[in-house]
This record gives structure tokens, C-alpha cells and sequence, in this order.
């Protein structure tokens, strides 16, 4: 597979580097709290989502990761009962201001999900049908967009003579790295992506992790992973989320030589090496 990479940022995900070559915060998240019908799932969190790097929040089912991810891009409007306070600031401003333009924030911060979700359409008409909706009418910039996007992800080669081929014929990973192509394709500021590898198998899994990898510069990058050996080789910042009193917090953030090799909270190191949760 063939996957466009980023001469500036030039480590591998094994080798020890710097989270960034200049941190920069792009998204800032000061005392965020969530509830569902008066039940909190997290609260008081605070960290920062630094430009280009890719950030792994890692911790057991149910402590409000997820629910976390969904207030970012404000999926958890479509909630019932769902209430949220606190900040979050894209780039400075304040995205749950009345005034935001929710379907131009989801096209600035996208959102890749656990189990691929194609539509029901054509390999090209998931690429075309997004771009139309959001105001790309020109056919010569749309198919400039399709090819670009399926070359950044590893498709092209794959899928270049069948576009016309139901997406849904596309294995499991295919069907995942189209759709984060479908993402890219809107040009995105922020992926955010809810455990993009678990309901793969293992050589797809990594393909995809690849893929993800291969982003770190271009993107700013949130990954809920519960695989912590995943987050170790593909994050720049990790944070560990975990349930107290019955609610979700979270207990630690820093680089990920910070979380892996010298945390600062005993939960945390007792969660790494494998002896809670």
C-alpha cells in the first residue's frame, strides 16, 4: 500500500520524538462535563489537542471516552436529554457559540467511527456525494478531490478500476480507510476517531494504523483506543480517562513517554502495566 507521508515530520512511530516539533494548541478543552437525562458520563476535564499530533485517550469501557469525543465535533446535539458545559475552543473560538455553523464545524472536525460505515452507494458516489453537499459542484475538482484523497489513504491502486463497485463489496478495512478518505475529501482540521482498528483484523488493523500515522502533521488527531500498545507506537499525547463516584474523569495527560514510562498518578501506572482495568 502506498501512503503519502509528511517530510516534516520525519519519525517513525516506533522512535522516541518529540510530540510535536513546536506544540501548538488547536483545541482547548477547560472544564468540560456531560451529562444524559441528569446522568453525568465525564466531568471537569481539561486538556489541550496540540496542531498536527495525534493524541490517544486510553481507559476501560464506560468511563466516557466516546462521549467525550461526540462533544467535539457536537454529535451530542443530536442527544435527547444531553447536556453539556464548560469550553471548547477550535482555534480560539468558542464552537458551542449559538452563532457556530454546526454542518461547517463537522466538516472542520470529522469523525471516523469503530465499525466502518460506508454508504450505501458506489466506492465514488462516498466521495462525490459529500463533496456535493457541501457546495463542490465542478466534476473536474470533485474527481480531482476522489483520486487525491483514495491515493492518501492506500485505495487508488485498489479500487481504481471498479469505482463504480458498491462500496459496501469492499472488505472491512477497505471500507475503513474509505471512509476516512470520505473525511479527508472535506478537508478536515481534526479527525477524531473512536477505536478505528477494533472490529478489524489484525493486518487490516494495522494497515489502518498506518494510515493514521502517516496523517500526524496534516491533521490534529484524537483516537480512543483500548490498545495500549497501539497508543504507545502511534500517539504524540496520551490521556487516560477512568470512573470515580460513577462518573468519568480524566486522571492523566502528558506525552506519551510522560503516561508510559514515568506517570505521575499510581492509577495510571497500574493501568499501564496491566493490573487495573
Amino acid at each position: 500500500m502506498n501512503i503519502t507521508t509528511d517530510s516534516a515530520y520525519p519519525w517513525s512511530p516506533l522512535e522516541k520524538r518529540p510530540a510535536c516539533c513546536e506544540p501548538k494548541s488547536f483545541l482547548e478543552i477547560k472544564n468540560l462535563s456531560l451529562s444524559y437525562k441528569g446522568e453525568k458520563a465525564f466531568e471537569g476535564v481539561n486538556l489541550d489537542l496540540y496542531q498536527g499530533c495525534i493524541t490517544a485517550l486510553v481507559g476501560p469501557s464506560g468511563c466516557g471516552k466516546t462521549s467525550f469525543l461526540t462533544a467535539l465535533n457536537r454529535l451530542t446535539d443530536l442527544i435527547s436529554g444531553c447536556k453539556l458545559s464548560g469550553s471548547i475552543k477550535l482555534a480560539g473560538e468558542d464552537i458551542q457559540a449559538s452563532s457556530v455553523d454546526i454542518l461547517a464545524l463537522r466538516r472542520r472536525v470529522g469523525m471516523i467511527f469503530q465499525k466502518p460505515n460506508p454508504f450505501p452507494l458506489s466506492i465514488r458516489k462516498n466521495i462525490l456525494f459529500p463533496l456535493r453537499e457541501h457546495g463542490t459542484t465542478d466534476k473536474s475538482e470533485a474527481n480531482a478531490i476522489l483520486e487525491r484523497v483514495l491515493q492518501q489513504v492506500g485505495l487508488w491502486d485498489e479500487v481504481k478500476d471498479r469505482l463504480r463497485a458498491p462500496a459496501l463489496s469492499l472488505s472491512g478495512g477497505q471500507q475503513q480507510r474509505l471512509c476516512i478518505a470520505r473525511a479527508l475529501a472535506l478537508k478536515p482540521e481534526v479527525l477524531l476517531m473512536d477505536e478505528p482498528c477494533s472490529a478489524l483484523d489484525p493486518i487490516s488493523g494495522g494497515i489502518v494504523e498506518d494510515l493514521i500515522t502517516s496523517l500526524r502533521g496534516k491533521y490534529t488527531i484524537l483516537i480512543v483506543t483500548h490498545n495500549l500498545a497501539q497508543a504507545r507506537r502511534i500517539a504524540d499525547y496520551t490521556g487516560l480517562f477512568w470512573v470515580r463516584n460513577h462518573v468519568g474523569q480524566l486522571i492523566e495527560y502528558g506525552t506519551v513517554k510522560e503516561i508510559f514510562e514515568s506517570p505521575k498518578e499510581e492509577l495510571t501506572r497500574a493501568y499501564i502495566q496491566g493490573m487495573r482495568g
